[in-house]
């Protein structure tokens, strides 16, 4: 019997190129929409440019361009990236538009209708000469844990560890150079632990994750969800928020809603509804597939928001390692971060898909490019 699926990759970020980590994943997700139009089922695969948030502002300041400019480079690079490598989306779309702005708005005022929005005044880090506040991106400091200066104030390149900017020893804005203060503004949240019981059955519904991500929900479940910061006061690179002047909403809440918004647009080019995948009681496939970096918010957060909304949950979050290089972290500095541009202008692409498929495994575990075993 034919089925209709639904299938997407993780959205890459529109700050900079296509690399081979990537690939992994979109090569991961190519083979599986392969499968199953071998297998007569109705197949279709969505995915879009992650637009918004801070890194791409800071990314487009440093070219000279703006935002805009930024993102509609990093479209047309990652599209033609794609197709080179032999990826065959049937939509791409961008969370930078009026569509996904639409669906953004409906989730969100789903969500406060649910109750399960509310705001509170924190302290945040404030530059007195830009006069604005500063997101985690727009702070250089050293790192608190391992001492290692000049990191953003989200996270340590050397070691690895998030942590907040308000924790940075000797914080600099990245703007101006100077010391920030501390000023209280108003932030919206997210009521997450009040979705804690429909969590706990979705994370242990048959199929829906692999073992080991569901024990990763099952721990923050364990031990106490927190509510979700879903604003960021302007300037931001962003959608705001309705009838919350100078507020935007956070990246990673109309990110994943860039889902919807895709399967919206192709909808449109081929005579179907949206609703015929999204809808709660639909009896079409919804597979997501991710880095393990990310399951925060694809097992807990979006499944909330589609709660609120009154979608359906995916069938199945499918989650992956990272990409390592002769066992070590992609890094620029040690040479082993490799876009996918580089690669293409020196070897066919069939070479890297096929080395890819022969290391895929159902587990959460990293996969290595070891060159040795790439040139045997």
């Amino acid at each position: 019997m034919s089925k209709r699926i639904l299938v997407t990759a993780a959205l890459p970020y529109a700050n900079g190129p296509v690399h081979l980590g990537h690939l992994l994943e979109h090569t991961q997700v190519d083979v599986f929409v392969r499968a199953h139009r071998m297998l007569g089922h109705d197949t279709i695969f969505l995915c879009a440019d992650d637009t918004h948030g801070t890194p791409v502002e800071v990314n487009a300041r440093k070219k000279g361009i703006t935002p805009e400019q930024l993102v509609a480079q990093s479209y047309d690079e990652h599209v033609k990236d794609f197709k080179d490598f032999h990826i065959h989306h049937d939509h791409y779309g961008s969370t930078n538009s009026d569509t996904n702005r639409r669906y953004a708005e409906k989730f969100y005022a789903a969500a406060k209708a649910a109750g399960h929005i509310f705001s509170k005044d924190v302290e945040q880090m404030y530059d007195e000469k830009e006069q604005r506040f500063l997101p985690d991106r727009f702070v250089k400091g050293t790192c608190p844990f391992c001492a290692t200066p000049d990191q953003y104030g989200d996270s340590c390149e050397k070691c690895g560890k998030t942590y907040d900017p308000t924790q940075l020893k000797d914080p600099k804005s990245a703007l101006s150079g100077t010391t920030p203060v501390m000023k209280s503004s108003r932030n919206l949240f997210y009521d997450l632990p009040q979705l804690a019981g429909t969590l706990e059955a979705w994370l242990e519904r048959p199929g829906s994750l692999q073992e080991e991500v569901r024990n990763f929900g099952r721990t923050w479940l364990k031990d106490g969800l927190q509510p979700w910061g879903i604003s960021r006061e302007g300037p931001y690179f962003g959608f705001e928020i309705p009838g919350e002047p100078n507020k935007f909403f956070y990246v990673w809440l109309d990110a994943p809603i860039g889902y919807v918004s895709a399967t919206d647009e192709w909808c449109s080019k081929h005579n179907r509804h949206v609703q015929d995948y999204w809808k709660a009681d639909s009896d079409a496939e919804v597979y997501h597939f991710i880095g393990k970096d990310i399951l925060y918010f694809h097992i807990l957060f979006w499944p909330a928001l589609l709660h609120d909304v009154g979608y359906r949950k995916p069938n199945a979050v499918h989650a992956h390692g990272m990409l390592t290089a002769n066992g070590e972290k992609l890094s620029k500095s040690r040479g082993t971060f490799i876009n996918a541009r580089t690669y293409l202008n020196h070897l066919p692409p069939e070479l890297f898909r096929y080395y890819l498929c022969s290391k895929f495994s159902p587990r959460v575990e990293d996969l290595d490019l070891n060159f040795d075993d790439f040139i045997g």
